[in-house]
C-alpha cells in the first residue's frame, strides 16, 4: 500500500467511532465497519442542560440541570465467524447540578462519580465480511447496503447511594438490542437507519420502592455526506418510546414518546488523529429529555 492510500486509510478510520451517550442517543456510522486489528482510543466530553438526568427515568419533575461527562473508551476491530465485527469499551465520569420536583418538594443535588461502564459488540451480517485494508478502500470507493447488528450492555459498576434519588450509577443492569442497515444513495452520500430496544433489570434498592421499568423502544436515522477520506456532517434524528416504570408497586405516569434532532460533524488530522463535534436537542417531549447537548470526542488510532 502507497503511503498516501495509507494516509486515506488512517484518517478515515479515525472518524468512526460514535460518541459515547446515554439511551438517547445519536450515534452515525455506527455500523460502517473497519479493517480487521483496527484499535482506536477514544476520549472525549459532552455537556447537557435542560430537562436532562443521568438516569432520564427518574420520578423527578420541572428539572433543570447542567451534567458534564467526560468518557474514555477503546475499540477492538476482529473477524467473528467470518464476518466484520469490533467490541466497544466505555467508562464516564459526570458530574454537575440538578435542580427540580421530587414528590411535590423542591430539590437540588450536586453530584460527581463514575458512571456505569459499557461494552458493546457489533456484527455486520451483510455487505462487509471481514476486511482488510485493501478490501476497506474498495468499500470506502464503491459503497454497497450494510446490515448489522449489536449488543449493548450496562452492568452496574457506577457509584450508587441508596438513600438518595440522584446518583451517577443506576444499580441496576441494562442492555440494548439493535439492528441498523446502510444504504448507499450516492458515492458520497448515505442513509443509515437503526432500530432497538433497552431492556432493564429491578433495583430493588431504590430509595421510593423496587423501581421496575419497561422497555424503551429507539430509532434513529442519519443522513450522512462524505467530503473526502475522514471528513464528513451527518444530519441525525431519533425517537425513543416507552419506559413506564413502576416504583413501590405503583406505575407512573412516565411513559416517554419523545423525538430530537441533532448535527455530528468529523474532522481528521495529522493521520492519526480526529474530532468529532455533536450537537442535538429536543424537538418533541412526551416526558424528560427537554434538553440541549453539546459532544466533542477526540479519537487516537493506535493500530
Amino acid at each position: 500500500m502507497t503511503l498516501k492510500r495509507l494516509t486515506l486509510f488512517l484518517v478515515l478510520i479515525l472518524a468512526l467511532v460514535p460518541v459515547v451517550v446515554v439511551a438517547q442517543e445519536l450515534s452515525p456510522r455506527a455500523y460502517w465497519p473497519t479493517p480487521v486489528g483496527t484499535r482506536l482510543l477514544i476520549s472525549g466530553y459532552s455537556y447537557s442542560s435542560g430537562d436532562v438526568l443521568l438516569d432520564p427515568t427518574l420520578p423527578i419533575y420541572d428539572v433543570d440541570s447542567r451534567i458534564n461527562t467526560a468518557f474514555i473508551g477503546y475499540m477492538q476491530t476482529f473477524s467473528l465467524a467470518g464476518r466484520n465485527a469490533n467490541l466497544v469499551l466505555e467508562a464516564p465520569y459526570s458530574w454537575g447540578v440538578t435542580h427540580g420536583l421530587l414528590l411535590d418538594t423542591q430539590a437540588s443535588a450536586h453530584f460527581a462519580g463514575f458512571n456505569d461502564l459499557a461494552a458493546t459488540l457489533s456484527v455486520n451480517l451483510l455487505g462487509a465480511p471481514a476486511l482488510t485494508r485493501e478490501d476497506f478502500q474498495q468499500l470506502r470507493a464503491e459503497p454497497r447496503p450494510i446490515l448489522g447488528v449489536s449488543l449493548k450492555v450496562v452492568p452496574p459498576t457506577g457509584q450508587y447511594h441508596s438513600d438518595q434519588f440522584i446518583n451517577v450509577g443506576s444499580n441496576r443492569w441494562a442492555g440494548r438490542l439493535q439492528m441498523g442497515a446502510i444504504f448507499p444513495l450516492r458515492p458520497r452520500w448515505l442513509l443509515e437507519l437503526d432500530a432497538g430496544a433497552w431492556l432493564f433489570s429491578d433495583d430493588a434498592d431504590y430509595p421510593g420502592g423496587r423501581r421496575e421499568q419497561d422497555p424503551i423502544y429507539a430509532f434513529e436515522a442519519h443522513l450522512i455526506h462524505r467530503f473526502r477520506p475522514g471528513l464528513w456532517v451527518s444530519l441525525d434524528v431519533n425517537r425513543f418510546t416507552g419506559g413506564q416504570q413502576t416504583i413501590g408497586g405503583e406505575k407512573r405516569e412516565d411513559s416517554q414518546k419523545n423525538v430530537r434532532l441533532g448535527v455530528t460533524f468529523a474532522v481528521p488530522f495529522r493521520v492519526r488523529h480526529a474530532v468529532k463535534l455533536g450537537f442535538n436537542t429536543a424537538v418533541y417531549t412526551r416526558y424528560g429529555s427537554d434538553s440541549e447537548q453539546l459532544l466533542v470526542s477526540y479519537n487516537l488510532l493506535l493500530q
